[in-house]
């Protein structure tokens, strides 16, 4: 079983910034792609970000321009740059490592909140 733990979450008001980060205890060259999730309560999940293991990175429109998805393979790590939050990006993020022919695995999830 890999392990995938998220951290960096918090309280910030609208227009600030976060940086997550999603520590794995393998190497993420074992995996298609990391991607970034997140729910807020009473709502569906929602992709936010990915990069697959050769660098590639893209987002969700919404996030387009704010966020920035990040690696260092040295530390088996990836990150989420999160720019110019708004209040209804208040959610769990989540850390999902993509397999090939098996389900992904995912983190605890860390809370973000944003306040106006």
């Amino acid at each position: 079983q890999v392990q995938l733990v998220e951290s960096g979450g918090g309280l910030v008001q609208a227009g600030g910034s976060l940086r997550l980060s999603c520590a794995a205890s393998r190497s993420i060259f074992s995996f298609v792609a990391m991607n970034w999730y997140r729910q807020a309560p009473g709502k569906q999940r929602e992709w936010v970000a990915g990069i697959t293991s050769g660098g590639r990175t893209n987002y969700a429109d919404s996030v387009k321009g704010r966020f920035t998805i990040s690696s260092d393979n040295a530390k088996n790590t990836v990150y989420l740059q999160m720019n110019s939050l708004k209040p209804e990006e208040t959610a769990v993020y989540y850390c999902a490592a993509s397999r090939i022919g098996a389900a992904s695995y995912w983190g605890q999830g860390t809370q973000v909140t944003v306040s106006s």
